[in-house]
């Protein structure tokens, strides 16, 4: 056997580990389920009342969107006392229900926010906690989880089959603590979970309850939960990665089956801000151009419908705001190259993403290797040099998908063949050359 076939056999091997053993052929030939693609809309609570609503759905239904997730927050419902309802909160949500059942869109109930009166938060902050609005101290676990619990079970008995899930807060492992803040986290959010399954489940078994909107890939969050013996209190896990999205997805599927757990899991935020040039760095994510952010769009959802363990894909955001362009239509409601990307997408998701590219010179005396991939994962290259493996190296794409190093000197200028690959879809779909 020869070193360069070893080597490649090897780095299958490899890549097959760091899939779980579903690379690009793999979401196989056998039953492959789609899965179900939206947007995300935020909270109907804003500026712009019925007309921004009916513009948010049929933004959505013009992306040919199954799913729209959305805030309802628990704060803005029961703002008072539990079991006394804001009418106002009702009818906004009662509005945006009817809309989406009309336009045949499903509902992500995302539901977060303790209300005043079941805040576990400090004293200081609770005399600041302003009732029916979110805040600091709403961001508190509440006393007794059983209220929220209550609360979620009024949802699904209330909007039933127009609800494709429910979401069990928001981000709790968050490390700026917006959404949950506290010590024992995982604790506090078992608990929460615990709470909200039974009661959703009593009242529409069919509502899927998602927990997690984890963002922490390397899983430690989760095993935490796990701990806390949360298996069996949820159908999904929902997970928000942004940097490096396909290799996040790998490996916290990895954490799961290492933990027994074989739940799908819903990727229901992830996106690119078009705030390049007027800004480098967005919300802790790289600035890309709009032409970036829709090519994007397109190559995450390619790869990410071969993982037939991914039950839904949904973008962030469908709307730009004053702070943040990670929209597929400006503030102003315009329709951004991305809008574009992702209504094909969501309409046909399988394809082809674009290819791996490589290029090859010979700069001051070395190999100079540059190209572009997909979004998303690492790469990997390997140089050859007469036949035989010299050199090897993983690496990242910058933000707009390119990459350009030079080969170490030492490996010549002559007789050298290098091939790259990305991770996610395996060493068949590698780019190679020679010199």
């Amino acid at each position: 056997m020869s070193a360069r076939l070893l080597s490649r056999l090897t780095a299958l091997a490899l890549a097959c580990v760091l899939l779980s053993c579903v690379s690009a052929s793999a979401a196989a030939k056998s039953n492959r389920i789609t899965p179900l693609g939206g947007i995300n809309i935020g909270s109907p609570y804003v500026q712009g009342g019925a007309e921004r609503i009916a513009g948010d759905i049929a933004a959505a239904k013009a992306l040919h969107a199954k799913l729209m997730r959305m805030e309802l927050p628990w704060a803005q419902f029961e703002p008072n006392e539990q079991g006394q309802l804001n009418p106002s909160a009702v009818a906004v949500a009662d509005q945006m229900m009817q809309a989406a059942a009309a336009a045949h869109i499903k509902v992500i109930a995302l539901v977060e926010g303790t209300p005043c009166w079941a805040s576990t938060a400090p004293p200081s902050l609770l005399a600041r906690c302003s009732p029916g609005n979110l805040g600091k101290a709403t961001a508190w676990p509440p006393q007794n989880p059983t209220a929220y619990g209550a609360f979620v079970g009024w949802l699904a008995q209330r909007y039933g089959n127009e609800l494709a899930a429910i979401e069990v807060w928001n981000e709790p492992d968050q490390a700026n603590q917006d959404y949950l803040e506290g010590p024992n986290k995982p604790q506090h959010y078992a608990e929460l979970l615990r709470a909200a399954y039974p009661a959703i489940k009593s009242a529409d078994s069919n509502i899927k309850v998602l927990a997690g909107s984890l963002v922490g890939s390397n899983g430690t969050f989760m095993k935490a939960l796990y701990k806390q013996g949360i298996k069996g209190y949820y159908d999904g896990v929902a997970v928000h990665f942004y940097t490096l999205v396909l290799g996040s997805v790998r490996h916290f599927r990895d954490v799961q089956l290492e933990n027994g757990d074989h739940t799908p899991l819903w990727l229901d935020e992830f996106g690119w801000s078009s705030c390049w040039p007027k800004q480098k760095i967005e919300q802790e994510q790289g600035c890309v151009t709009p032409r970036v952010q829709a090519e994007n769009i397109t190559n995450a959802f390619r790869e990410l419908v071969r993982a037939p363990y991914i039950a839904a894909l949904l973008p962030y955001d469908l709307r730009d705001s004053a702070s943040e362009q990670f929209g597929m239509l400006t503030s102003a409601g315009k329709r951004k190259p991305a809008f574009n990307a992702l209504s094909k997408v969501l309409r046909s998701p399988f394809g082809s993403p674009t290819p791996v590219s490589l290029h090859l010179r010979i700069k001051s005396g070395q190999v100079l290797a540059s190209g572009s991939a997909p979004v998303g994962d690492y790469m990997r290259l390997e140089a050859f040099v007469g036949g035989r493996l010299r050199y090897q190296s993983i690496f990242t794409l910058n933000r707009f998908n390119r990459y350009s190093f030079k080969l170490p000197k030492v490996l010549g200028t002559s007789d050298v063949t290098v091939l790259v690959y990305q991770y996610w879809l395996g060493p068949h779909f590698d780019a190679q050359r020679s010199i």
